[in-house]
């Protein structure tokens, strides 16, 4: 079986990582989005609120499984063993960094690619980033994400 971990924060996922999903389920056999824990970072919504609104959206997908990881992506590829690891790649600007992480990847682990998938035009300049703040500043996100994630967005954002 060919699997592949489409790894991320998913803070929140959007349209553009849903595009990513679908290509790369074409690719392979089993796709596993996995959302990264990381304690650096100071997501919007908990670890927990992004696995359910993943579950409510790519879950629902056709050789698709939702994971969580903690640590070095590599050691949860080979924990799940997958060959590939699938990254989006919206512009130029995105290249130099996924570039540099895929290579370290590749020393740590040599058994694993990394394949990069560009999503749509229409969602080349969509970033979760993007999405938090058009709807901090009460600005219509609808056209950007999953209906399940206009409404916890707007939950999120009125407390």
């Amino acid at each position: 079986m060919k699997r592949a971990i489409y790894p991320g924060s998913f803070d929140p996922v959007t349209n553009g990582h849903l595009d990513v999903v679908e290509r790369a389920r074409k690719l392979f056999d089993e796709v596993i989005v996995a959302v990264a824990h990381n304690d650096e970072k100071q997501p919007l919504f908990s670890l927990e609120e992004r696995l359910e609104l993943l579950k409510q959206t790519v879950g629902k997908i056709d050789k698709v499984r939702i994971g969580k990881f903690d640590g070095l992506l590599v050691e949860f590829a080979r924990s799940e063993k997958a060959s590939a690891v699938i990254r989006g790649l919206r512009a130029v600007s995105d290249f130099e960094f996924e570039f540099q992480m895929a290579l370290m990847n590749r020393k740590l682990e040599s058994t694993v690619e990394t394949i990069f998938l560009m999503p749509k035009e229409e969602y080349t300049y969509l970033s979760s980033r993007l999405v938090k703040e058009i709807g901090r500043l009460g600005g219509d996100v609808s056209k950007f994400v999953p209906a399940v994630v206009v409404t916890a967005l707007e939950k999120k954002l009125k407390k």
